[in-house]
């Protein structure tokens, strides 16, 4: 499961990260930062997802943020726009990995699409298995629903549709309709979710995920075996490339 959390991670930075790369540094801060090798953005982003999780969007404020990460609030501003923004960020970061390795897989891995699915859901276990704080609880928030998180929400339904396309060129004839496909093997990827939020979510849960997944859409022991022997050639990048987007599946 390393190699298949370096692939996740290693995506494009996101919407509200684009355009601010080359900001200026910030004010002061009140306190020293914690971890030198930890940007302020990124302690902004992880001390965010805390708040969220714990308190909710509306009653996070963007004060509460800067005082937890020990900057002015007026330095926060330098990276984000506001709570909304940061939260945007946060949802990408927990889907865009997952989508922009999936669109690989679906399109290089048509001889076999059940070794594309297995790997797709090992690697969006891993995604979601690592988002700080385990933000993706809040997909069901009234607030998502908002136009301020439209992209997030298109991301992950091109995320649900490529399942769908996979689990039905890998489901051999079985005539299940593809969006009950696709939404099925997406609430199966994202039990995680809640898995972790009850504290149990155990090593070894990315694999039954994924033979589950294959298993919904028809497969039996040997198909899912072979499957999964197939798909640890694509859940991981060779060494050295620099992130899902360089890399080629080897179907």
């Amino acid at each position: 499961m390393t190699g298949v959390a370096q692939a996740r991670n290693q995506g494009a930075p996101g919407p509200a990260e684009a355009g601010r790369v080359r900001r200026r540094a910030g004010r002061p801060r009140l306190r020293p930062a914690s971890d030198t090798e930890v940007t302020p953005r990124a302690e902004i982003l992880d001390a965010a997802a805390e708040l969220f999780v714990s308190q909710g969007l509306t009653a996070t404020t963007t004060r509460q943020i800067a005082e937890r990460v020990g900057v002015r609030q007026a330095s926060l501003y330098y990276y984000f726009g506001g709570k909304d923004e940061i939260l945007l960020e946060l949802l990408t970061q927990s889907v865009r990995p997952s989508l922009q390795v999936a669109a690989q897989l679906a399109a290089q891995c048509r001889d076999d699409p059940a070794a594309g699915l297995y790997a797709l859901a090992l690697i969006d276990v891993a995604t979601l298995t690592q988002a700080p704080h385990n933000i993706a609880v809040l997909y069901l928030m009234p607030e998502i629903q908002g136009e301020e998180f439209a992209s997030f929400r298109a991301e992950r339904a091109q995320l649900q549709a490529v399942y769908g396309r996979l689990g039905q060129a890998a489901s051999a004839g079985q005539t299940m309709d593809e969006s009950l496909t696709a939404a099925l093997l997406m609430q199966l990827v994202e039990s995680v979710i809640q898995l972790r939020r009850a504290g149990a979510l155990r090593d070894g849960y990315g694999h039954e995920i994924a033979a589950a997944c294959l298993r919904l859409v028809g497969l039996g022991p040997a198909e899912v075996a072979r499957a999964r022997a197939a798909a640890a050639g694509l859940a991981a990048p060779p060494a050295g490339t620099a992130g899902p987007g360089s890399w080629q599946a080897p179907c």
